[in-house]
């Protein structure tokens, strides 16, 4: 297929019209920095006696909350606060089997669930949410039961959900598609993107790299603007170090927006153990997802057909122009936590 980033408007406009409805539900929590992904500890402390520590900050209390605990166990009333965590513990008559589900009273998306047992065994794992509640799976936790395989599934399908509801990284992409020309140049720049936010996000995971949330995602929104003017100026003719080497610029940027990706993985916590195979199944879905997207954009464009892009000769800078409008927007609405507003 010719110059396969000239996409046809009219799979152009289904796609951003499907955006921007997206973006109304999903670009809030990320742009305060909200995964929707919350932290927490199950401590073992005695026979039978449990603590359950709550890291992040504003969410609900558990208090006496009905269906939280599995069969024949209760809560103490002895719940409080260590510095910012909060404190649930709880009593069972026995110790707790394969088959108890904690059940978290919180609408959210998961939460990764770290436990510590008596014997000094430890384990952690992802647990998605189910509506307004997230069930934690204790065999996934229990010494010996949690398997990588049911690790790495959970990160695989953590990344990849990222990515589809990242709103502003997914703009990104399709700008990179506006602004190449050419089936190599635009594998070379999706790689070069790639490679950078590969390495971004292992930086800062492993702490080697550590930024505040806030500059990062005013700068991502500042990187689109960016890129939709290289777009706007290549269809009048002025040609830029960007349009001769975009890969470079894809590169660059993704190192930024490997940052971004960080929030989603870096801020929940984990043991040390599991880190590498959540970081590399984590990253493996965040390229399914992006790659998940790009073909979705190519099919589109073959859908509609090659003639329709010719009817409106002008359609991919009067996009930029969209694009630039929207990044403005998120790049002005997240200027105040750069300021620690």
């Amino acid at each position: 297929m010719r110059r396969l980033a000239r996409f046809a408007p009219l799979g152009i406009m289904a796609l951003v019209a499907m955006l921007l409805v997206l973006t109304t539900r999903f670009a809030a929590a990320h742009d305060v920095g909200i995964t929707s992904v919350a932290r927490v500890f199950i401590d073992q402390v005695g026979e039978g006696r449990y603590t359950l520590s709550i890291v992040d900050i504003g969410l609900p209390p558990i208090g006496d909350s009905p269906g939280v605990l599995p069969s024949g166990c209760r809560h103490l009333p002895e719940e409080g606060v260590r510095g910012t965590v909060a404190l649930f513990r709880f009593q069972c008559d026995d110790e707790l089997m394969f088959d108890d589900v904690i059940t978290l009273p919180w609408d959210l998306a998961g939460v990764v669930a770290i436990a510590r047992w008596s014997d000094g065994t430890d384990a952690s794992a992802y647990f998605r949410g189910k509506g307004n509640t997230v069930p934690v799976q204790l065999g996934d936790l229990l010494a010996g039961a949690g398997s990588g395989f049911r690790l790495a599934e959970r990160y695989f399908a953590l990344g990849t959900e990222h990515i589809l509801l990242g709103i502003d990284h997914l703009l990104f992409v399709l700008g990179l598609l506006l602004l190449v020309r050419g089936a190599g140049p635009l594998v070379k720049t999706i790689t070069a993107f790639t490679i950078a936010h590969s390495i971004s996000l292992a930086a800062a995971v492993m702490g080697v790299v550590t930024l505040d949330r806030g500059p990062v995602e005013a700068a991502i929104a500042l990187s689109i603007v960016l890129l939709a003017r290289e777009i706007v100026v290549g269809y009048s003719g002025h040609t830029h170090l960007v349009h001769r080497r975009p890969w470079l610029v894809a590169f660059v940027f993704g190192l930024l927006h490997g940052l971004g990706f960080a929030g989603a993985l870096g801020e929940i916590g984990l043991r040390s153990a599991d880190v590498p195979l959540a970081l590399l199944t984590f990253n493996l879905g965040v390229e399914a997802g992006q790659l998940a997207f790009v073909v979705l954009l190519v099919l589109l464009n073959r859908m509609a057909g090659e003639t329709l892009r010719f009817r409106v000769p002008r359609f991919e800078p009067a996009l930029g122009y969209a694009l630039g409008g929207l990044a403005m927007l998120w790049l002005f609405d997240r200027l105040p936590a750069v300021w620690g507003a």
